[in-house]
């Protein structure tokens, strides 16, 4: 059976199973050339103009109903000439399914941090935990729904129950078995946003807060939870739109502004906040439920799942609990959680999916590239001697981490990497860079904790040394990919890095410009090569480097 699952949220992508396997996927955003993109416009062609057969569509979004999901019905309907499923509410659990397919877990928890999923018109799910197995088999643990007006929050209890009620019968969940509550009009990666709507940046973009919170000072400060209670005067809303969110500003006592090195301390203070206190909720929310259900394997997952920060603060205060953080775990993932979930469902198989994230979309044919054979010891060189590498190799990163196939390579060891990468990306001073190290070498680099590996950049860990101040951070963390040989011409290049200067750690950035989308096409990493202070052009599928 071939099922097409779409997804039209913002991060919208597709995905094709088909015969008990993913066959394509798709994310719009890297085809448009627009972050964050909704639709899917451009990521179906692939499977119109090449004819793939399709038995089935099913339809996901995170608000129910969704106008552009009606809209399209038809319009698919004719195209595949089959029936289209609306699976517009389970988005949590979309989320949960693709973190656990992708782990290596026979049974786990899976804790979905995310700022809106199942919605009517009084709540969305913010925050949810499930119990899977390996034959997708869900017990919904716990759920916490955020009330999408304040003045509903007094509304009569008998009201607000009977209005969840209706959203957990829409969603299939009727037993009463799971905890839930329903007390504020945030939920954790809403708390979050009020410091990303603070410095002025759009509510997506809260990895800038992330950075910058490690410019701020711990003092006394208000509560931002109460009990577990989101405090809803961070925000006020008017409806249910992801946009219409207004930031309180006599809350902070200062205006709503984008950040300068010159003004930047008092953003950076409540930055700090934010990331510590939201990180002790989770912490609080996963430690309740680990003791409650015995379970000790965790799958991480939603929006939040992002932050590599909190992440790294799970595994350090949670040593027993063995944790995977998925790599897609924003809503790039959500078509492939629900046609995964749909697929079990009518054929009763579980089907694959990658375990890595080089799978997206399709591979180029570089038989036109020209330009200078390489091999990695030459491209490590190159690097040494102070140049920008940039990597366009096989399928592109399905998930937002550039782990090798669309980098960008610098020396670690060069004190003014950040500000000169900042500059080439054009991103903000206070943003740090990730690291590419050679699995083997990690821990004499980094402080793992009790983990032998962090192969897709989920985790921050305390920095070693003083040899790699390129892209240690200023509180002394980096987030790291250990690279092993499953990776062989990142894993080739770091080992002739360590032949010529004893260090086996590269700064890793994504291969882009600050505000778009990482590159798909060669064309597109030849122009940025061509616009950009990146001095060389690597394809190590065919050997070839294009240089100024």
């Amino acid at each position: 059976m071939n099922i097409l699952s779409i997804a039209t949220s913002h991060d919208a992508s597709v995905s094709l199973f088909c015969d008990g396997k993913l066959k394509y996927f798709g994310k719009e955003e890297r085809l448009s050339g627009f972050k964050h993109d909704k639709g899917c416009t451009k990521a179906l062609d692939y499977i119109i103009k090449n004819d793939l057969k399709v038995d089935l569509v099913v339809l996901n979004a995170v608000f129910s109903p969704d106008q552009f999901n009606y809209f399209l019905d038809p319009v698919l309907r004719k195209q595949f000439d089959c029936d289209v499923i609306h699976y517009e509410n389970e988005h949590h659990l979309s989320h949960a399914i693709l973190a656990f397919q992708r782990s290596d877990f026979e049974e786990s928890l899976v804790c979905v941090i995310d700022r809106n999923g199942s919605t009517n018109n009084y709540f969305s799910e913010v925050e949810s935990i499930f119990k899977i197995d390996k034959s997708l088999n869900v017990n919904t643990v716990y759920k916490n729904f955020a009330i999408l007006h304040i003045g509903k929050i007094n509304f009569e209890k008998e009201l607000l129950e009977s209005k969840l009620n209706s959203l957990l019968d829409r969603d299939g969940i009727n037993d009463n078995s799971f905890d839930r509550r329903y007390d504020s009009i945030l939920g954790v990666t809403q708390v979050y946003e009020s410091a990303t709507t603070l410095i002025g940046e759009y509510v997506l973009n809260n990895g800038k807060v992330m950075g910058l919170s490690s410019y701020g000072k711990d003092s006394e400060f208000k509560n931002l939870f109460y009990n577990g209670i989101a405090d809803s005067h961070l925000f006020m809303r008017n409806s249910g739109s992801e946009n219409d969110c207004i930031l309180l500003k006599e809350y902070y006592g200062r205006e709503t502004n984008q950040i300068t090195e010159s003004n930047y301390q008092f953003y950076a203070d409540y930055a700090f906040q934010v990331q510590k206190q939201t990180q002790e909720e989770v912490l609080r929310i996963i430690k309740t439920y680990v003791e409650k259900t015995n379970i000790k394997k965790v799958c991480v997952s939603g929006g939040y799942g992002l932050n590599v920060v909190t992440n790294s603060y799970l595994v350090k205060n949670l040593p027993d609990v063995d944790f995977y953080f998925d790599s897609i775990p924003d809503d790039t993932g959500i078509s492939l959680g629900a046609g995964s979930y749909y697929y079990k469902k009518k054929t009763g198989i579980v089907p694959a999916i990658p375990k890595d994230t080089f799978f997206h979309h399709v591979s180029y044919d570089l038989k036109g590239i020209s330009g200078k054979r390489v091999s990695a010891r030459d491209i490590a060189r190159f690097i040494v001697d102070g140049k920008i590498v940039g990597v366009f190799n096989g399928q592109a990163e399905t998930g937002p981490r550039a782990l090798g196939n669309r980098s960008i390579l610098f020396d670690a060891r060069n004190p003014d990497a950040k500000e000169i990468l900042n500059t080439v990306k054009g991103r903000e001073w206070y943003r740090p860079f990730a690291c590419s190290v050679l699995k083997e070498d990690a821990k004499e680099y980094f402080d793992m904790y009790h983990l032998d590996e962090s192969p897709n950049m989920t985790l921050s860990f305390p920095v070693k040394t003083s040899n790699i101040p390129g892209v240690t951070h200023v509180d002394n963390t980096c987030r790291i990919q250990t690279v092993d040989r499953s990776i062989p011409h990142l894993y080739n290049v770091l080992k002739e890095f360590r032949n010529l200067t004893g260090v086996s750690v590269l700064l890793n950035t994504s291969f882009n410009l600050a505000g778009n989308p990482l590159v798909e096409t060669p064309e597109e990493a030849i122009k940025i090569f061509n616009e950009s202070k990146i001095d060389v052009l690597w394809f190590p599928e065919i050997n070839m480097m294009i240089s100024e």
